[in-house]
C-alpha cells in the first residue's frame, strides 16, 4: 500500500509540474525584455533556438537566440536603416543559457528547448528534444551536386597563416610542434575534400608551404611554382591540382597591385573534355581595426577600414580577367578567396553590379556563412562567377568545420587533433561540370515582358525564349537550371511548395515568386 501511495504521489507531482510548463510559440524577433513576465517559471519553446556564442562553454554556459546572428553587412546594404535595425535586433535578442554540461558549436539548432527563466536574459537549461548541426553533421564535406553531378571540384581555403619557418612572430605557429599539429589537422580536411584544384590562401611566400602540403598529400597532386621567395611571415595565395584531372593552360598571372602575391589567375584545362576556365584566387586587404586613413578610414557604415582599397582590388580582378579573356579567348571566370568583405559591401557589389553571380546567395539565399566574428555569421570567403561560368556550376557549399568551433581546439592548445578548428575560416567548395560554349537562341522579346503562369497543373514561363531559368526552393537550394528553348516553356518537376524563379537574358534578370499547391 505504501509503494502504491508513493507512486500516486509522484504521478501527481509530475502532472502538476507538467501543468506548470508554459509553451511559447514563434519568438522570432522578440527582445529579451519580452520574456520578463515568465521570470521564475519553466518554459518550453515550440520554435527552435540557436547557439550564437560558445566561448564560455567550458564554464557550462552558452549564448543563444531565437535566430542565427548574421553580420549586418552580410544581409543589408552598408549604412542603411535595415542595417541599423539588424544591429539592434542582434544585440537585444541574445540570452545566457546556464547548466550546459557538454560542448556545442555556434549555429547549433536547439529543438524543444525547456528552461527555467531566472531573469530576462538568464535562463537555466533543463532539456531539449534535439540538437542539430553538431560535429556529427560535419564529419564529411557537403555535397555540391544539384541538378547535375560535378566532374571537377574546386576548393578555396584560408589556412590561417600556414608557415614552415619564421615561427614565433605572432602570426601562425609559435614552434615546430605547433606547426606539425597544424599540418596534421589541415591534411585530414584536404584529403576528405579531395578537390581537383585547391586554391590555398594565407600560406607562406616562397614554395616551401605549397611543397610541404603537396608532398604530404601525395598521389598525383602538383603545385604551381610562382617563382616567389620566402620572406618572414608574409603570406600569399597558391594552387595545388590533381594532374590526372586538370592541367594549367597558359601563364600564371600575378597582380601585385596593392598587395604582393595575393591576387592570382590561372586558366585550367579539364583533361577529360578539353574545356577550360579562369580560376581567380584572392586575398584582399584586411579591415585592420581602425588604422585606415583618408579614403580608407572607417566610415562607420559597417564596412570597416580599407574598404576603398578592397573595392579597388575588386576592380583590378575584373580588369585582369578581361585581359586574360582577350589573350586566350576564354570567357568563363570563377573568382574565389578571402575578400575580407561581406556580401553586401562595396567590393562584392563591384562584382555583382557588373553581372557576376554570388554563388553563396545563388545556392543558399541568406543562410550561407564561412566565418564567424564576434558572434556574427557571414562569408568573407567568396565564390563568384560570371554568368557563363555560373551556368556550369553544379553546386557550392562551405564546409563548417572551423568557424563554429571554439578557439581552444586550434593547434596552439594541442587538445584536439581532429580536422575541426584547423583554421578560422571554413573551406569553400564549388562543383563544376564544364561544357562547350552554348549557342543560345536570341530572345524574341524583351526579358522584361516575361511571365510565369500557373493554372494548377504545370507552371510555364513565356516571352523569355533564349534566356536562362533558375528555380530555387524556399531553402535557397537550386532546383532547375536550364536554357529556355521555347516560347512557352514548362517548368517541370516541382512539387508543392514555395519557389523563387530567376530569369536571365541579355544581362538582365527578372525574378518571380511561385507557389505550387
Amino acid at each position: 500500500m505504501k509503494t502504491r501511495l508513493t507512486a500516486l504521489f509522484l504521478l501527481f507531482v509530475g502532472v502538476l509540474y507538467a501543468q506548470d510548463i508554459i509553451t511559447i510559440n514563434e519568438p522570432d524577433r522578440w527582445t529579451t525584455t519580452d520574456i520578463n513576465k515568465y521570470i521564475g517559471k519553466t518554459v518550453k519553446f515550440a520554435s527552435p533556438m540557436y547557439v550564437v556564442n560558445n566561448y564560455y562553454n567550458f564554464s557550462n554556459r552558452l549564448t543563444i537566440a531565437p535566430r542565427r546572428i548574421y553580420s549586418p553587412t552580410n544581409q543589408c546594404l552598408p549604412g542603411s536603416s535595415e542595417m541599423a535595425a539588424l544591429i539592434t535586433s542582434n544585440y537585444t535578442c541574445q540570452i545566457t543559457l546556464s547548466n550546459i554540461n557538454d560542448y556545442h558549436r555556434i549555429g547549433e539548432k536547439i529543438n524543444g528547448l525547456q528552461v527555467k527563466i531566472d531573469a530576462a536574459g538568464q535562463w537555466e537549461y533543463i532539456s531539449a528534444d534535439s540538437w542539430q548541426g553538431t560535429r556529427d553533421d560535419a564529419l564529411l564535406p557537403p555535397s555540391v551536386d544539384g541538378d547535375s553531378v560535378h566532374r571537377l571540384l574546386v576548393c578555396a581555403w584560408n589556412l590561417e597563416y600556414y608557415l614552415t619557418q619564421s615561427f614565433g612572430t605572432g602570426f601562425g605557429p609559435d614552434n615546430q610542434e605547433q606547426h606539425n599539429l597544424q599540418r596534421h589537422k589541415i591534411l585530414q580536411a584536404l584529403r576528405l575534400i579531395n578537390a581537383d584544384i585547391f586554391g590555398l590562401i594565407e600560406i607562406e611566400q616562397g614554395q616551401g608551404a605549397l611543397k610541404e602540403l603537396t608532398d604530404s598529400l601525395g598521389g598525383n597532386y602538383i603545385f604551381i611554382d610562382d617563382k616567389g621567395y620566402a620572406n618572414g611571415s608574409y603570406t600569399k595565395v597558391g594552387y595545388i591540382y590533381d594532374s590526372t584531372k586538370v592541367e594549367p593552360y597558359g601563364d600564371l598571372f600575378n597582380d601585385d597591385n596593392i598587395l604582393r602575391n595575393r591576387k592570382k589567375m590561372q586558366i585550367f584545362r579539364e583533361k577529360a573534355t578539353g574545356e577550360t576556365f579562369i580560376f581567380s584566387l584572392n586575398h584582399f586587404k584586411a579591415k585592420s581595426s581602425s588604422s585606415g586613413t583618408g579614403p580608407d578610414a572607417d566610415k562607420n557604415d559597417g564596412q570597416g577600414s580599407f574598404n576603398y582599397t578592397r573595392t579597388l582590388e575588386a576592380g583590378s580582378v575584373i580588369s585582369m580577367s578581361n585581359q586574360i579573356a582577350s589573350i586566350y579567348k576564354e570567357k568563363d571566370v570563377l573568382i574565389m578567396g578571402d575578400l575580407n568583405a561581406y556580401a553586401k559591401e562595396d567590393p562584392i557589389t563591384t562584382f555583382t553590379d557588373r553581372g557576376f553571380v554570388d554563388l553563396h546567395r545563388e545556392f543558399h539565399a541568406d543562410s550561407s556563412y564561412s566565418y564567424i566574428y564576434r558572434d556574427q555569421m557571414g562569408y568573407l570567403d567568396h565564390a563568384i562567377a560570371n554568368r557563363s561560368m555560373a551556368n556550369q556550376v553544379t553546386g557550392m557549399a562551405a564546409w563548417h568545420i572551423n568557424s563554429p568551433e571554439i578557439d581552444y581546439f586550434t593547434y596552439n592548445y594541442a587538445i584536439d587533433s581532429t580536422f575541426f578548428r584547423s583554421s578560422d575560416h571554413d573551406p569553400v567548395l564549388v562543383g563544376l561540370r564544364l561544357r562547350p560554349a552554348e549557342t543560345t537562341i536570341q530572345p524574341t522579346v524583351d526579358i522584361n515582358n516575361a511571365e510565369v503562369l500557373y493554372n494548377g497543373t504545370t507552371p510555364t514561363i513565356s516571352n523569355a525564349q533564349g534566356g536562362y531559368i533558375r528555380v530555387f526552393n524556399i531553402n535557397g537550394i537550386l532546383i532547375t537550371d536550364r536554357i529556355i528553348d521555347s516560347e512557352v516553356y514548362p517548368i517541370e518537376g516541382l512539387s508543392s511548395g514555395f519557389y523563387i524563379v530567376d530569369v536571365f537574358a541579355n544581362s538582365t534578370k527578372k525574378q518571380f515568386k511561385l507557389i505550387i499547391k
